[in-house]
């Protein structure tokens, strides 16, 4: 006694289309249109809690099944059926006698409409619901990637922008000082998170994050691609200067002149998708000085000494270098220690030497004061 309704065959058509093309499982969306029934019914025709809804998975028609016991007289319909109204109305279940409990379709007429709009509801939820969960499973493998976004609206400075299948939110902390942001701009972000929200998956890029400058070079030099090349270590700030350590694997590869490219070409891409950001690319070393050394360029070194369990350096430079090492502002300073980990003191050589003399003569001083302590000491004796 099925009781099927007019839109049966658009339901199955709709389940079959949502389930192909969002990859989701029929099962799962047939059992939630099952809910969602039996949840409409008892709006409708009081919360009985003996139903259950089923739905032909060949046919797409609608059963609403109740469970009932089986008793002489009928004290409540809701929940009761009359052995004479089984054997009258459903002989393939006369076989059950009185204090059985049977299932018997209780399909009101009146339900069929509101059955197919809540199936329809139910679906057209369940793809938005699909469509959100897609989208976050395809974005939230892009998380620390970079990707090519397309600004379509500024608003109080936070910049929204078209991500593809999804918008993307570049906040304005995470904008490149200086840098003027208009609708229509094509920019290279990275991505730093992706979070669920109801409304869908909210992406959160960046164009500050050293990520960005990494995944640049990764697209600009096939070595790094390859592994030949890798990026030990990236100190930024963001909008003014960059420094990247490189190390190669292939003695017979230069890792700083991959990154550089031929007449400066890859790194020159970087530094346009950056707006000219400058950018210094130096060799790592697990040799700490050597390291420290390179981290200093453009600046020349002239020696390096470190304290080993302090993790800290005392850097001396040619007096007509001191300037350059230290940076505007100590920035070239300040990028340097972050990019090795240590701390860097810098002095210039004739600083050195006047130190070292300073501290010569403190001590000559403290070797002449010993004689006379040692005969005051004698004479009180």
């Amino acid at each position: 006694m099925a009781t099927g309704f007019a839109d049966s065959a658009e339901v199955i058509s709709a389940i079959d289309a949502l389930a192909k093309e969002k990859k989701i499982n029929k099962e799962v969306l047939y059992s939630k249109i099952e809910s969602a029934l039996v949840s409409a019914y008892k709006r409708s025709f009081g919360k009985t809690d003996n139903v259950r809804a089923v739905i032909d998975r060949t046919t797409g028609q609608i059963e609403v099944l109740a469970h009932k016991n089986i008793v002489e007289n009928v004290v409540d319909p809701a929940a009761e059926i009359s052995l004479t109204d089984v054997r009258a109305n459903y002989p393939a279940l006369s076989m059950y006698g009185i204090g059985d409990v049977i299932e018997v379709p209780t399909m009101p007429s009146q339900f069929g409409r509101i059955a197919a709009q809540t199936a329809k509801q139910v679906i057209v939820q369940h793809i938005r619901e699909a469509e959100r969960g897609v989208i976050y499973d395809e974005y939230i493998e892009k998380e620390n990637e970079i990707l090519t976004a397309i600004v379509q609206r500024v608003e109080n400075g936070r910049a929204y922008v078209e991500l593809g299948r999804t918008e993307g939110v570049l906040e304005q902390a995470q904008q490149m000082p200086g840098e003027e942001i208009k609708v229509g701009d094509r920019l290279k972000v990275y991505v730093l998170e992706v979070s669920r929200q109801n409304r869908g998956p909210q992406v959160m890029v960046s164009r500050t994050h050293p990520g960005l400058v990494k995944r640049l070079f990764e697209i600009e030099v096939p070595e790094i691609r390859s592994g030949v090349v890798q990026i030990k270590s990236i100190a930024r700030e963001a909008g003014f200067r960059t420094k990247m350590a490189v190390f190669s694997t292939d003695s017979n590869i230069d890792p700083v002149g991959a990154c550089v490219g031929p007449r400066g070409m890859r790194v020159e891409n970087v530094v346009n998708e950056l707006k000219t950001e400058k950018i210094d690319i130096v060799k790592w070393s697990s040799d700490p000085k050597e390291y420290i050394a390179s981290a200093l360029s453009p600046a020349r070194v002239h020696s390096v000494f470190v304290a080993d369990k302090e993790k800290s350096s005392r850097v001396v430079v040619p007096d007509n270098q001191l300037s350059l090492a230290i940076g505007k502002e100590g920035q070239n300073a300040r990028l340097a220690a972050k990019l090795t980990g240590w701390k860097i003191d810098i002095k210039s050589l004739s600083q050195m030497n006047e130190a070292l003399a300073k501290q010569a003569e403190e001590a000559a001083q403290a070797e002449a004061e010993k004689p006379e302590a040692a005969e005051g000491e004698q004479e009180n004796a």
